[in-house]
């Protein structure tokens, strides 16, 4: 959502970058440029002059007319007044107390029902919690059984009473089944209504004030613009929230919202929204967002992700086996969908320092490893065991069976004949052997 805002940071950043003479003026104009990019990328304009004023004063104040790289001293200070901006520090939710009561609040469409089955997904994965959803909209039709559907999906029980039009009484019956049942966690989806919509405005009132929720979180879709932040203002002043759920993060917007809801409203962004999938649910770190905003990747966050999906005792099969020269490929696809767990792969592309601008006009969608796959899987048994098996006619068969070419085929076979050799001189610490043979794959282009 940040790619036209990092674009134009880097043309502002360009003045600086320079071998010429850095004077007041070109950070003067720089500021100006940045200034400009906040505004386009839907930031108000008070809040933009501010931040840049700041960064003025800061910028001049480290003598960057005098340092040797001004434009990266620049840049770090633009990033560190950017996390400060949206918040500075990371804010977790309070779920200590047993049963810690979650109440969702938001917009029609904002995707609060989705948002609270992916809480639930977070808290009983990675928190270890056992959470229970509670279907409070009785208003949208289907509403209930979307929940029912999330619930289902994430293995999650879902408290409803589909005969009773009272959610206040239905959260309470709620929470009285949970403290009964064993569940430490519960997760109340409200109906979807309007800041200006009183009646319903009563009724979260209503609710909020019979469970006493620990966390209410204010779910928005960050694709509004600086619409989000105005009807998290009018919430807030109603509800006085703990902290917001950003969603949609992945769209095709201009990302004002993200960058300046934390310093209207003085509430923190706890979580982002990034994408359909059930995992798709990050906690908000305002220094990771700046450092991706500004092209610096976001390594920390790439590291955790595979943590998430690290399996020890596989790891160390597949490690013996490739010190045995028997890696397959079994195990090929068995680390494809490690790597799939972790996320849509254009997402993951933009973690790495400086791959997000190389991949800012390649569409990866999340079936990039589609025509692997097809290919391994139309292997027989004994071909993924032991690949040299493969000859001419096998690998007409593989390609028909998988609806690719036999190009297709030789060039995976040739890349992972590569890679198990490269694999195996890693294992033996061959570095110059590996160096080399590097250099004579000449950087092919992989599926």
């Amino acid at each position: 959502m940040f790619d036209n805002l990092q674009d134009k940071l880097d043309k502002a950043f360009h003045v600086l970058k320079g071998h010429g003479q850095i004077s007041e003026v070109n950070v003067a104009e720089t500021v100006k440029e940045i200034r400009r990019a906040l505004v386009d990328a839907d930031v108000s304009y008070r809040i933009a002059k501010d931040f840049t004023n700041t960064v003025k004063e800061k910028a001049l104040g480290q003598k960057v007319l005098t340092a040797l790289k001004p434009g990266q001293l620049m840049t770090k200070i633009v990033r560190d007044e950017m996390a400060q901006l949206m918040g500075g520090s990371v804010e977790e939710l309070d779920i200590s107390s047993s049963p810690s009561v979650i109440l969702m609040a938001g917009l029609q469409g904002s995707g609060k029902t989705t948002h609270s089955g992916k809480l639930a997904n977070y808290l009983k994965r990675k928190k270890s919690r056992r959470p229970l959803l509670v279907a409070c909209d009785v208003y949208r039709p289907a509403a209930i059984n979307q929940l029912k559907v999330v619930g289902e999906q994430i293995g999650v029980e879902v408290y409803t009473e589909e005969d009773n039009k009272n959610p206040v009484q239905i959260a309470e019956n709620a929470l009285k089944h949970a403290k009964a049942n064993g569940f430490n966690v519960v997760i109340v989806d409200t109906a979807g209504r309007l800041a200006i919509d009183q009646d319903m405005m009563n009724e979260i009132r209503n609710i909020h004030g019979a469970i006493k929720p620990d966390e209410t979180l204010f779910v928005v879709d960050s694709m509004t613009g600086q619409d989000a932040v105005n009807t998290a203002k009018a919430f807030n002043d109603i509800l006085d929230y703990e902290g917001v759920i950003l969603t949609k993060l992945d769209g095709d917007t201009r990302g004002g919202a993200a960058l300046t809801i934390r310093s209207i409203v003085k509430k923190p962004i706890k979580f982002i929204g990034t994408g359909e999938k059930m995992d798709a649910l990050d906690v908000f770190y305002p220094d990771r967002m700046a450092d991706r905003i500004l092209g610096m990747g976001d390594v920390v966050s790439l590291v955790e992700r595979a943590q998430e999906q690290y399996d020890e005792e596989e790891a160390r099969r597949v490690q013996k086996k490739i010190a045995t020269n028997k890696f397959d490929f079994n195990d090929f696809i068995g680390q494809i969908k490690q790597i799939k767990k972790m996320g849509n792969m254009k997402d993951l592309m933009g973690m790495i320092p400086g791959m997000g601008k190389m991949m800012k006009n390649i569409d990866i969608d999340d079936d990039a490893f589609k025509g692997i796959e097809a290919i391994i899987q139309s292997m027989t048994p004994e071909e993924r065991e032991n690949p040299k098996v493969i000859n001419g006619s096998r690998r007409k068969r593989i390609a028909d069976g998988s609806g690719t070419s036999i190009q297709q085929v030789n060039q995976l076979l040739k890349q992972f004949n590569d890679m198990s050799k490269m694999m195996k001189m890693m294992q033996g610490g061959g570095g110059k052997q590996m160096a080399q043979m590097m250099k004579g794959m000449g950087g092919g282009r992989p599926m």
